[in-house]
């Protein structure tokens, strides 16, 4: 059977690895020139990498790790010492861990929160504790239901106080969902500290030892081609035509650089296109659907990633790091943190900027501006005073629409794979799946669009389905 799937990033790549190990023909278009979706990255003029977001890997991620295995490819993942590390504003310069010791769950979670005496007084220990207790005890079902609250109403219902929210959760909201906890979901970072508790290399974090274009997708890409199916680059979706029973007859792909529009016919067709294109992409005959119509509750959040090259070492920290700044949310020196990336003498930042609304129209100037405002607060050694280290270059990459604004109320609005239209199918981490926007979330929708497809033909044709 031919698939033709609109979209390369993960989720366009898991669903064509899933669809080939199915015995199916699976036809992938990108509109761009670099696939990643997402996680794309590219080269300046320099030779240097530049990326669309900063991607930890963290080993509550089980589909992304059974992919990277099913692919071979499980040691380009160059895992951190296990442990959380915040930056304290109110002591430039020093850092505070919560290291994670190598015990069964819930307790390795407990110990590093009990053995933290930065942060939290055992006051505020204790009553985070027993906050967090519900979401240990009640699964993920009660986690689901604290969909209609953000996640500081939660927090106020069970007793923790502004400090811990300002201490930890306004770094952990940012850095999962680039929203601050007055406006994310209860539900998404509950799920996240719910699989963290349950999982006992579940904070674990890993990261790439390159590039996400070159280590984990090609590698997909060749995983596809070896199996008979097809990956197009600057191949965008124009449009859907339809049948009379409104199924797809064809999909259009614009011609670039003066080629004209071609057509494509398959099997079955799979949009593995952010909700926010999608949305303007659907044909009209479908919008008045409830199934497509629940789409206009979902949009995508705003996130601009910042690369900062310096003349010197500011840094020897090999891990993901929690900013705590007002602007600023997660951050890593690439030059320790990634092997391709690796600097001895020179340090490259890459950091992310969150929440992003009021920023993603100002300009690189301004961002730029902030950002090493900021930066003289974390790195008040060597971006202050007679000598400080110089920027050498920068690249900042806005993303208008990334993963969907998971406010309060958006899980009802988040559709299945499988759609009313029988030969056409969903994949993308805003699909319902049991993780957050991610890239976890990402691969499994993947997974699940191709489960979905082949299920659905498996049942008209009459053949078993190899999707596990």
């Amino acid at each position: 059977m031919r698939v033709a799937i609109a979209g390369g990033g993960l989720a366009g790549l898991a669903c064509g690895k899933y669809l080939v190990d199915a015995g199916h023909e699976p036809v992938i278009y990108e509109s761009r020139e670099v696939l990643g979706g997402l996680v794309a990255a590219w080269r300046d003029e320099e030779g240097d990498w530049y990326e669309t977001g900063l991607h930890a890997f963290f080993g509550a991620y089980p589909n992304m790790l059974q992919l990277l295995a099913e692919l071979g490819i499980s040691d380009r993942l160059q895992w951190k010492q296990h442990t959380l590390i915040f930056n304290q504003p109110e002591k430039p310069g020093v850092l505070s861990r919560f290291d994670v010791p190598d015990m069964p769950t819930p307790f390795n979670i407990i110990a590093a929160i009990l053995r933290n005496n930065d942060m939290l007084t055992w006051e505020q220990k204790f009553r985070f504790a027993v906050g967090l207790t519900p979401a240990m005890l009640r699964g993920q079902k009660y986690v689901e239901d604290m969909d209609k609250y953000t996640l500081l109403e939660w927090l106020e219902k069970q007793g923790i106080d502004a400090q811990v929210n300002s201490d930890i959760f306004v770094a952990a909201s940012k850095a999962l969902t680039f929203l601050d906890p007055d406006q994310v979901s209860a539900t998404i970072p509950l799920t996240a500290l719910n699989r963290f508790l349950q999982e006992r290399y579940g904070s674990k974090i890993a990261f790439l030892d390159g590039s996400p274009t070159e280590r984990l997708c090609q590698p997909i890409v060749d995983y596809i081609t070896e199996r008979g199916g097809e990956v197009h680059l600057l191949s965008p979706l124009k449009e859907y035509t339809l049948n009379p029973d409104q199924t797809v007859a064809e999909m259009v792909v614009r011609g670039l650089d003066g080629k004209l529009d071609y057509t494509v016919k398959a099997d079955a067709y799979v949009s593995a296109l952010s909700v926010d294109p999608l949305k303007v992409l659907l044909p009209s005959a479908w919008k008045s659907l409830p199934f497509f119509q629940k789409l206009e509750g979902l949009e995508g959040v705003p996130v601009i990633n910042i690369h900062l090259w310096f003349d010197r070492k500011l840094s020897d920290v090999d891990h993901l790091l929690f900013s705590r700044s007002p602007v600023l949310s997660v951050y890593a020196d690439m030059s320790n943190t990634c092997k391709e990336y690796n600097d001895p003498d020179r340090s490259m930042l890459e950091l992310v900027l969150a929440p992003a609304k009021d920023w993603i129209d100002r300009s690189e100037a301004d961002i730029l501006a902030v950002t090493m405002q900021e930066l003289q607060k974390l790195f008040p050694q060597h971006l202050t005073g007679e000598n400080p280290a110089q920027l050498r270059k920068y690249k900042i990459v806005k993303t208008p629409r990334s993963v969907y604004q998971a406010i309060p109320g958006r899980q009802e609005y988040r559709p299945n794979q499988a759609t009313p239209i029988a030969n056409f199918f969903l994949a993308g981490s805003y699909t319902m799946q049991r993780y957050l926007g991610s890239m976890e979330g990402a691969v499994l929708s993947g997974k699940l669009a191709a489960q979905a497809v082949a299920a659905h033909f498996s049942q008209t044709a009459q053949v078993p389905v190899a999707v596990r």
